[in-house]
């Protein structure tokens, strides 16, 4: 078991934004690793919760660092560097006085060995205190700073979406909803509402997707009535609507390629009895461990192989499939809402990477299908490249494939497929297009 230490919450902090901007490591891993060092679970959502707020406006209190220190900080100081980051965070956004920020993030500085920076944390952050909106209002045409995204996804969001990029760009520096997932198997969305009621728990209904429940205020799954007895599941709005658009029917055989964590597959296995068989398959064995546990919290089963997608002549049986999702890997620019340290860790160059990872996967797994049978293709993206791009794409390479066209109230047509952008409806930003063999 890991030891808990008596470190400051804010130095703690500080180590896991450098964990993710210098080191390139995700914040649910960096978090995770954080929080064991925490005993206190008000510290731990205190550490959550600065943590993802810094690393969500890091182009900007980036920008507000630069203004304030005449030179930059050494490469060996960029410790002391997010840790100004924390506490410009918590001036500016959180609900804390500002005198116990500009304390405890001094205090932080002792944790972290660099006792002379003590000065240049208390100075530049009582300037901030005192100049805040003079410091906002200097930073002219800086579009990093003024949206809080890299200059290169700024650029991207406004080429596809010219009248959308703004909303874009404000909706994924939101705070997401919180979206549960009524088992139907187990009951309707108004008596688990009615459960919800009872317990205190404000939510409501969606109109466009029956299963749908969004909380008024995020809470504890634990807290949740019926989590463990596997009466709802935590899932997007959006992610919802894939299984839906498979149109699975008793006694077909049904692929989820790339399925952890397991929330889709989940869900088909929820909306259709008499199955003949469900596959999970996923790259990573440990992911799929996590497919294992939703799917016994749920009390459902499928058969887990561990697999590339791209490469089926090494896992596939041979027998073909009556309906496929391939939820491919993709540059998750339409969930940044949920995780901002996208927009620290992805590049151009990881677009064309993914696009060819995409290409390659969909062209494989296309074989499996069985003719008459369906794909359903989907991403968390909002760039065309993953999306419409890639499937008009793979029509062309395709003689055997047609598009069957997804109508409905959600999310709007593109040359090929559906796209919801982030934040209408209250969702994150998916893609989905149905291929017909």
């Amino acid at each position: 078991m890991t030891k808990k230490h008596s470190r400051p919450v804010r130095a703690i902090a500080a180590n896991v934004v450098l964990d993710v901007s210098a080191k390139g490591q995700s914040l649910s891993r960096a978090l995770a690793n954080a929080q064991q060092q925490l005993s206190r679970p008000a510290e731990s959502a205190l550490l959550q919760e600065m943590c993802y707020g810094t690393l969500r406006w890091f182009y900007q209190l980036d920008a507000v660092v630069a203004s304030l220190l005449n030179k930059p900080l050494k490469e060996r100081d960029q410790d002391i560097f997010c840790l100004l980051l924390v506490g410009l965070y918590q001036l500016q956004y959180m609900n804390v006085p500002s005198h116990a920020v500009i304390k405890e993030t001094v205090n932080a500085v002792l944790a972290l060995k660099k006792s002379w920076a003590k000065g240049l944390v208390n100075a530049m952050l009582r300037q901030y205190q005192r100049n805040g909106t003079d410091i906002r209002d200097s930073w002219g045409d800086d579009p990093e700073a003024e949206y809080a995204h890299p200059q290169w996804m700024i650029e991207t969001l406004k080429q596809d979406w010219p009248n959308d990029f703004l909303q874009i760009l404000q909706a994924n520096n939101e705070r997401p909803p919180m979206v549960l997932r009524v088992n139907r198997q187990q009951m309707t969305t108004g008596a688990y509402l009615q459960k919800l009621n009872e317990a205190g728990i404000k939510a409501a209904s969606q109109a466009f997707n029956p299963n749908a429940v969004e909380l008024e205020q995020a809470c504890s799954v634990f807290d949740l009535p019926g989590f463990k007895q596997g009466h709802v599941s935590v899932q997007d709005a959006a992610a919802q609507l894939a299984a839906p658009l498979l149109d699975v029917k008793a006694g077909m055989r049904v692929l989820d390629a790339c399925a952890a964590p397991g929330g889709k597959t989940s869900h088909i296995l929820e909306l259709t009895y008499d199955i003949e068989k469900v596959v999970a398959l996923d790259i990573d064995e440990q992911r799929l461990v996590q497919v294992r546990e939703n799917l016994d919290r749920i009390g459902l089963k499928a058969d887990l192989l561990t697999g590339d997608a791209a490469e089926p002549d090494k896992w596939w049986d041979g027998k073909l499939f009556d309906r496929i999702l391939l939820d491919v890997p993709c540059s998750g620019t339409g969930v940044i809402r949920r995780h901002p340290d996208i927009k620290l860790l992805r590049t151009p160059d990881d677009i064309d990477s993914l696009v060819k990872r995409q290409a390659d996967i969909l062209d494989a797994i296309w074989l499996l299908l069985a003719p008459g049978g369906m794909l359903v293709y989907s991403t968390c993206s909002i760039f065309k490249q993953e999306n419409e791009q890639q499937i008009l794409a793979f029509l062309q390479r395709h003689a055997d494939a047609s598009e069957v066209s997804i109508e409905a109230d959600w999310g709007k047509a593109g040359l090929a497929g559906r796209q919801i952008l982030p934040g209408k409806q209250g969702m994150d930003g998916f893609f989905f297009a149905r291929l017909k063999k």
